[in-house]
């Protein structure tokens, strides 16, 4: 045994805690009393017990099975898969869809497929980890844009217009850890005047955004023009996997190129059978989505009459605190009067912005966020 390294890890453990960023796994037990303010089922379906039950009395056997068993390229291509991808399509105006098994495969999956050597990507400085690994992964020169700086993204596409084989640029739509929401149709306008593939993660909008949960994408009439719109199941949908809505040739492309699509097991079919059940009632939770917007606001408008420092426009809710030690401290208390609210520090969030994020989901009532903010 290399004594060497276990001591190694030790020390990095040790460092972890001293600057209040070691992370545990957290038994379920101990907060199952709690108000759940830190997942993403944003529309409470996890707690819709109805619904699996009418699932499960609806299902055939093979909706039921828990493996595929197989890469989809190989035996594995359940026609789950095949039916929910055609349910995706109808449901993004015939657009094509290809389902992945999260959206971090989609997204560490995609960006090399389509991109590489002579080749650019444009980002958004604050998007997702599984973005920055795709970018790492594709080989292609990438630049990161200040947050939501659209002048200065327009300025590197000025730079770089005709100097590379392909530029892409890409962006959350709402982002994880501000809450704030990205001006798509700007980012369209540009992309399409200098000839770019515009890449939309729509991680924490689907289900959440539009008048029929497509996103905001669809808050934005952009369905059709927008290249590459990446939607996850794991979160709104309360379900597993994720998407892509695309043309037909570029199905056909990501096939034969994503690594993480040909040499993974499908998802297991019956995740994707509950998928394709909660997307035929996506479309009816208007009202869900309405309550879930008003909810954002009272806790938004509450943190800034306390003067707090809070961020975004969303369902996702930050209080920014700074320091890690505080973020942890101020979790403690907040679960001690009621709530489930996780801090977060960084890597994930920038270096003096730890943070609680407040996630919301349209099962709260307005006086538990009352209670919150008399807590807080």
């Amino acid at each position: 045994m290399n004594t060497t390294f276990y001591q190694s890890i030790e020390a990095e453990l040790d460092e972890l805690k001293a600057e209040c960023r070691f992370r545990q796994l957290r038994n379920p037990a101990s907060t199952a009393d709690l108000i759940n303010l830190s997942s993403n089922d944003y529309l409470g379906i996890s707690l819709r017990k109805e619904w699996l039950r009418e699932f499960i009395d609806s299902a055939t056997v093979d909706d039921l099975a828990m493996s595929a068993v197989s890469s989809r390229l190989l035996t594995g291509n359940h026609q789950a898969y095949i039916e929910l991808e055609n349910d995706l399509s109808t449901f993004y105006n015939g657009r094509s869809a290809l389902a992945f098994n999260s959206g971090y495969h989609a997204n560490s999956g995609i960006l090399p497929a389509i991109a590489g050597k002579g080749d650019l990507i444009l980002s958004d400085k604050l998007n997702h980890a599984s973005i920055i690994d795709g970018m790492k992964l594709s080989g292609a020169e990438f630049k990161r844009y200040r947050h939501l700086d659209y002048t200065q993204l327009e300025d590197f596409l000025c730079v770089a217009d005709g100097k590379y084989r392909r530029i892409i640029v890409i962006s959350e739509s709402v982002f994880s850890m501000d809450g704030d929401v990205a001006d798509l149709k700007v980012l369209n306008d540009l992309s399409k005047r200098y000839g770019a593939i515009l890449c939309i993660d729509e991680a924490h909008s689907v289900g959440v955004n539009g008048k029929r949960g497509a996103g905001c994408c669809e808050e934005a009439g952009l369905i059709a023009d927008i290249d590459i719109i990446i939607g996850t199941l794991g979160k709104a949908f309360a379900s597993s996997g994720a998407f892509a809505i695309i043309r037909p040739e570029l199905k056909d492309y990501l096939i034969n190129r994503v690594r993480p699509f040909i040499f993974t097991t499908g998802m297991p079919p019956i995740n994707a059978a509950w998928s394709r059940f909660v997307l035929q009632k996506m479309p009816n939770l208007d009202v869900e989505r309405q309550h879930l917007r008003e909810l954002g606001d009272q806790l938004r408008n509450g943190l800034r009459s306390k003067k707090l420092n809070t961020l975004g426009n969303s369902q996702i809710v930050p209080l920014i605190v700074g320091e890690n030690h505080v973020a942890n401290e101020l979790a403690e208390k907040i679960s001690r009067n009621g709530f489930l609210a996780l801090p977060v520090r960084p890597p994930t969030v920038p270096p003096g912005t730890a943070r609680i994020r407040f996630s919301l989901h349209s099962g709260l009532k307005t006086a538990e966020i009352d209670k919150l903010l008399e807590c807080l």
